[in-house]
């Protein structure tokens, strides 16, 4: 009955709302809906957004701006950046942004992406770092959220044994300063569901906090930033932090856009450097690098022989709510220094990268046999080489590294434009199974990128204006053990993706997917054989408007899961988004009612969800029943914003809902949230 009223709601809602959701804003969506779906359910892509909602305030100049610059702009590639300035350096300044249709591989999709981001014109904003500039012309954001599930789930319970000692609360507090592209500044409260809002062991008000200041483009220092920063280099294989794509159906995605040094604004508790770090340009077309980070960590602590504290696995989830998880925070320090040199002109990027890591206590491999070759210590040195060219239609790039007394790891590439209407990608990898590195998330099947080799090809097709057509195979092979893996093993990827655009306003997507690998039998033997695991992906979406008010989106995915010589297994997912756009109002609304049936969590099936700005959700879709949400945002006055969302799970034929410690009895699961922002 409850999600009966839900969808009736719903409906009533968008009948009455009117969602001021511009073309930028839907293309924001689009594109962060595109990568988000080939990344972990947990990843947070609020950095991503933070700065497309900047660019599209503060729009690039194309006849003023750099690869870098243009790097963050995930949509463009590389070699698109490099065909751009070298249009620019032959005829000069572009004079009309319909120019870009004359530049190679800058196809209409590209342009019609790019243009809410760039402009033509300099920025009428004063640059100049004074106070009053700084107060006067600076932009302030600060946003407030709050969240929870209804439902009181196992954890928080009066157990004997494990429970969660907070409330379930989520809250979350973020302030962000810009003035224009000189000086950075925010300050990120947080807490999860189930952690201490006050005074908890080990904690402060909120259980993380995260801040920085930077100051960027003075002369010869780029780039200064004391706080919270991510470094990304070459192609993620010897430093690189924050926010990163893998293999997506954007062929051109396997090319890492490397832009340096970066002050951190997201909430993401792990994946950031704290300390300061600096980018200082020494002589024509050089620059340096350097950083240093402290950091406190959480690890699984374990005791020697010896009776010496050491660690084994360094926990990144951030999670602080039971007894253990509380025991394992900031149980290790890591500090980190080194530099990064880099050469840099129009067509060419060659990069020295150095860095030493140290923690207080001793690394020790687990027991298990596949652990035997993990990093043991206290001390690594990590050293690597990175390079990009560009020779007329190709794009060249590639990065060696070492651990030292360790091992080896390179990744090299090719970006070639076959003809104004195909392009293709080649990319070749071996990680050795003993290179170590902590900060290291180069193109790989596996989560982290060691005990790896493999080759990629990708061919992107664009016939005409209404069809684009992009696959991908990728053969990878393990030398070594792996989790659930007792002995080398190997296996495949294919994707291929036909869209079909014959208006703006209508689109077509029909996808196919399949992924082979190898994982030990799950039947009892006396030693483990490896079986071949198959999974397959098909998919069908269309996306249309009804007028200019009314837009859908309607999904049919079909999961079939099969592991040695088991029966296969099938999952399904059918979808409904409902989007209601008059031109301008106060209120905006969405919608979405799913069915999904999937015959075990082996066949389960993720799809991004819309969420309030800058949160993000990979909604699960595992078991029998029906899924709905509704985001609401209404505009209270011309610079205050509030954003509700409600969702819930609906399960058939089930006494609870989760496992552990989130069990729930019955068979609803349901989740609120409400989001105010105020910029000044």
């Amino acid at each position: 009955m409850r999600f009966k009223l839900f969808v009736l709601l719903g409906f009533i809602l968008i009948g009455f709302a009117a969602k001021a959701q511009t073309q930028e804003d839907q293309l924001i969506k689009d594109l962060i809906e595109s990568i988000a779906e080939n990344l972990p359910e947990d990843y947070d892509l609020s950095e991503l957004q933070d700065r497309l909602t900047y660019y599209r305030k503060h729009p690039i100049n194309l006849n003023n701006t750099n690869a870098e610059e243009l790097k963050t702009l995930v949509f463009l590639s590389p070699l698109q950046i490099s065909n751009l300035f070298e249009h620019i350096r032959k005829n000069g300044k572009l004079i009309d942004i319909l120019e870009l249709q004359s530049i190679p591989d800058f196809d209409l999709q590209t342009i019609q992406r790019l243009m809410p981001f760039v402009t033509l014109e300099q920025g009428s904003v004063r640059d100049e770092i004074t106070a009053k500039n700084l107060l006067k012309y600076g932009n302030n954001d600060l946003i407030v959220r709050y969240g929870r599930v209804i439902e009181k789930s196992r954890g928080y319970t009066d157990l004997p044994g494990s429970r969660y000692l907070g409330t379930p609360d989520r809250y979350l507090f973020r302030y962000r300063y810009t003035y224009s592209n000189r000086v950075s500044a925010s300050l990120v409260f947080e807490k999860d569901a189930g952690e201490y809002f006050y005074n908890g062991p080990k904690q402060r008000p909120f259980d993380f906090l995260s801040g920085h200041v930077a100051i960027l483009n003075t002369g010869r220092l780029k780039k200064f930033v004391i706080g919270d920063y991510s470094m990304q280099f070459g192609q993620a294989l010897t430093l690189w932090s924050g926010f990163a794509f893998g293999k997506s159906p954007d062929i051109t995605g396997v090319a890492k856009r490397d832009v340096g040094l970066r002050p951190y604004t997201s909430a993401n508790e792990f994946a950031f450097f704290r300390g300061v770090a600096a980018t200082v340009n020494i002589a024509k077309n050089i620059d340096l690098s350097p950083f240093v980070s402290h950091r406190k960590l959480d690890a699984s602590i374990s005791t020697n022989a010896a009776g010496e504290q050491t660690v084994s696995t360094i926990n990144e989830t951030g999670l602080h709510r039971t007894q253990s998880e509380i025991n394992n925070k900031n149980s290790t320090e890591q500090i980190v220094y080194g530099g990064v040199l880099q050469y840099r002109t129009t067509a060419l990027n060659i990069g020295a990268v150095a860095y030493h890591t140290s923690f207080n206590k001793t690394f020790v491999p687990g027991s298990s046999l596949y652990q035997s070759f993990n990093f043991a210590g206290k001390e690594l040195t990590n050293v690597g080489a990175h390079y990009s060219y560009t020779y007329r239609n190709f794009y060249f790039f590639g990065e060696f590294g070492k651990a030292l007394d360790a091992g080896l790891a390179y990744v090299n590439g090719a970006l070639v434009s076959l003809s104004p209407t195909v392009s293709a990608v080649v990319l070749h990898r071996n990680y050795q199974k003993n290179y170590y590195n902590f900060f290291n998330q180069a193109t790989a099947e596996a989560s982290e990128a060691f005990n790896e080799k493999g080759f990629y090809a990708g061919l992107n097709i664009n016939p005409n204006k209404k069809w684009s057509i992009q696959f991908y195979g990728d053969y990878f092979k393990f030398p070594w053990l792996r989790f659930r893996v007792d002995a080398p093993s190997d296996g495949y990827e294919f994707l291929g993706q036909v869209n079909y655009t014959p208006t703006k306003t209508f689109r077509v997507t029909l996808r196919f997917k399949t992924e082979v690998k190898q994982q030990n039998t799950a039947l009892t033997v006396p030693f483990n054989y490896l079986d071949q695991v198959k999974r397959e992906n098909y998919r069908a979406e269309v996306k249309w408007a009804l007028s200019k008010s009314f837009d859908f989106q309607n999904r049919v995915e079909v999961v079939q899961f099969k592991k040695g010589a088991a029966d296969a297994e099938f999952g399904y997912l059918a979808y409904q988004d409902i989007n209601y756009s008059p031109l301008s109002s106060r209120l905006s609304a969405n919608l979405r009612v799913a069915y999904f049936n999937t015959a075990s969590y082996d066949s389960r099936i993720y799809a991004y969800e819309d969420d309030v700005l800058y949160n993000f959700t990979f909604g699960l879709y595992n078991g029998k029943g029906l899924r709905g949400y509704a985001n609401l945002k209404y505009r209270l006055a011309k610079r205050l914003d509030v954003w509700g969302r409600y969702a819930l799970y609906n399960y058939d034929n089930v006494e609870n809902v989760g496992s552990g410690l989130d069990q729930i009895d019955g068979k609803m699961k349901s989740e609120m949230r409400v989001q105010l922002r105020y910029q000044f």
